[in-house]
């Protein structure tokens, strides 16, 4: 058995190729599309540090802060501030 050379992962048995399923998907996506496939990955999958914070503001923090057991309080001021201490262990 013989792992993907794309993937690197030994999931499938290669006996004649060198992909996996999966992976030889994306190497007709590229043969058909060319560098716009490169293109599309790095506009759609990676994100710039404004992006990153952007995402961690409107999605995470919420999330987390939602999450806070309900016996801490946090007061506005602490949030406006950005001064929440954590507690360590």
């Amino acid at each position: 058995m013989w792992n993907c050379t794309l993937c690197e992962k030994s999931d499938e048995w290669l006996i004649t190729g060198k992909f996996c399923s999966k992976c030889r998907r994306i190497k007709h996506l590229l043969n058909l599309y060319g560098d716009d496939v490169y293109t599309t990955l790095e506009e759609v999958l990676v994100r710039t540090d404004k992006q990153q914070m952007n995402k961690i503001k409107t999605s995470i923090a919420p999330k987390i802060e939602r999450n806070l057991p309900l016996t801490r309080s946090v007061s506005k001021e602490q949030k406006k501030n950005n001064t929440i201490q954590t507690c360590s262990k």
